[in-house]
């Protein structure tokens, strides 16, 4: 199965489809052109959408895309919404990571934006 991206005119993912691995072959290779082909087939060619295929293990475009997304093409990569204002956006990764490392001594933790730092959770 492949999945597919559709953004919207900021390429921002409003919604991800699945289809069949034989609906994307070209010659007996996987390729994105014919996916958005079938797609477009389906859905119709709607001007101020595109669509860009993702993967769950991240073999391209870095990272699953998920609706609320952001499809960056200088990175050619999906990018989650930033948890919070202080988390760092890791170039190679594209993931957002915490200015402070999480602990790492077993215990449970959440992160806590008023003191940029991570908050043992007690409960």
């Amino acid at each position: 199965m492949a999945h597919f991206a559709k953004l919207d005119i900021n390429n921002i993912v409003v919604n991800v489809s699945v289809v069949d691995n034989e609906n994307i072959l070209k010659n007996g290779i996987e390729d994105e052109a014919t996916g958005v082909d079938y797609l477009i087939s389906l859905f119709g060619l709607e001007s101020d959408y595109i669509w860009k295929q993702t993967s769950y293990n991240g073999t391209f475009r870095k990272n699953y895309a998920g609706i609320g997304y952001t499809y960056d093409p200088t990175r050619d990569a999906f990018i989650s919404p930033q948890p919070y204002n202080s988390w760092i956006l890791n170039e190679d990764t594209c993931q957002w990571e915490a200015p402070v490392a999480y602990p790492d001594d077993d215990k449970r933790y959440e992160w806590n934006e008023d003191i940029i730092n991570w908050i043992e959770i007690t409960e």
